[in-house]
């Protein structure tokens, strides 16, 4: 007599859908592989992005009568950028007013990065009285336009004798609300109340905890925001305009002054342009890496 053997139906997929899609087939890396599509949408947007930057160093390159004459404009780089960038040192305080926007823009990026976290490292971490209420005026005078408080700060700083000067720059922006609670955020999300409690029960005081455990853990955050404050104080023109002389303003306190002649030499203005946006650059490159990391730290968590 013959045994049979049952057969079994097919076993159902129990497979997890996150194992699943962890399943699909990824490029070298270990990424998930981009369509074409993608691809296409990143190389326009980067094209978008980097074309103004080329087009000014096109126009810087080549002298006013080749941009300006007939109705093609030139899309490759001439040989006259040194000459033109010469002229720009000639005719102007360049030299003077890169100086002043280094001092200005490098002075608020680090006090801002210092304050902004002690400030959101007590709002964060420290128990004390009225500290939401505190923290919801902070965030309130976000929402107040800048231009609604020129006069009063004008009032101040000429009371205060620092009309004419770098420090009527320097001062009212020292510290940022937009900062101080960027800070609490990553402080917040960051440093685990247990990593507090562990350096206090070790015997360290307040600014011994804020510098060897605080700053270590939100150092990435930090470092963008001195590059933000750093690139806002560079281009800001409203209020240079308004507190300090044109002959000892900022850069782009002389870069409007090249476009303010009767005729406008586009060459000169746009060499100016070239020079004004080398240091941002080369600030961005050196800290390249920490900011990308940082901008992109809260779209890789959940």
């Amino acid at each position: 007599m013959a045994v049979t053997t049952p057969t079994r139906a097919p076993a159902q997929d129990r497979t997890p859908a996150s194992r699943r899609r962890a399943a699909r087939p990824r490029g070298p890396g270990g990424h998930d592989k981009a369509g074409p599509l993608a691809h296409a949408v990143l190389a326009a947007i980067t094209a978008a992005s980097v074309f103004p930057l080329y087009w000014s160093f096109v126009v810087a390159s080549h002298d006013d009568n080749s941009v300006l004459a007939g109705t093609t404009p030139p899309l490759v780089p001439g040989g006259h950028l040194v000459e033109n960038i010469r002229r720009v040192f000639e005719l102007s305080a360049f030299w003077q007013a890169l100086g002043n926007s280094l001092v200005v823009a490098g002075t608020t990026a680090v006090s801002n990065v210092l304050l902004s976290s002690l400030a959101g490292f007590a709002f964060a971490k420290l128990r004390f009285r009225g500290r939401d209420p505190l923290l919801v005026c902070v965030v309130v005078t976000v929402m107040v336009p800048t231009q609604l408080g020129i006069i009063p700060l004008y009032m101040l700083v000429t009371d205060m004798g620092l009309y004419g000067k770098l420090s009527a720059l320097i001062v009212p922006a020292l510290v940022s609300a937009v900062g101080v609670f960027w800070m609490r955020q990553a402080i917040e999300e960051n440093i685990p109340d247990e990593l507090i409690e562990a350096a206090r029960m070790d015997g360290a005081g307040l600014l011994r905890t804020y510098w060897h455990v605080v700053v270590p853990g939100v150092r990435t955050t930090a470092t963008v925001l001195g590059m933000f404050t750093f690139m806002f104080a560079w281009n800001d023109y409203f209020w240079p305009l308004i507190a300090l002389p044109p002959e000892n303003g900022t850069v782009q306190i002389a870069l409007n002054q090249l476009a303010a002649g009767y005729y406008t030499d586009y060459t000169l203005m746009l060499a100016g342009v070239v020079v004004s946006v080398l240091p941002v650059l080369v600030v961005f490159t050196l800290l390249a890496r920490r900011i990308v990391s940082g901008v992109m730290a809260g779209a890789v968590k959940g």
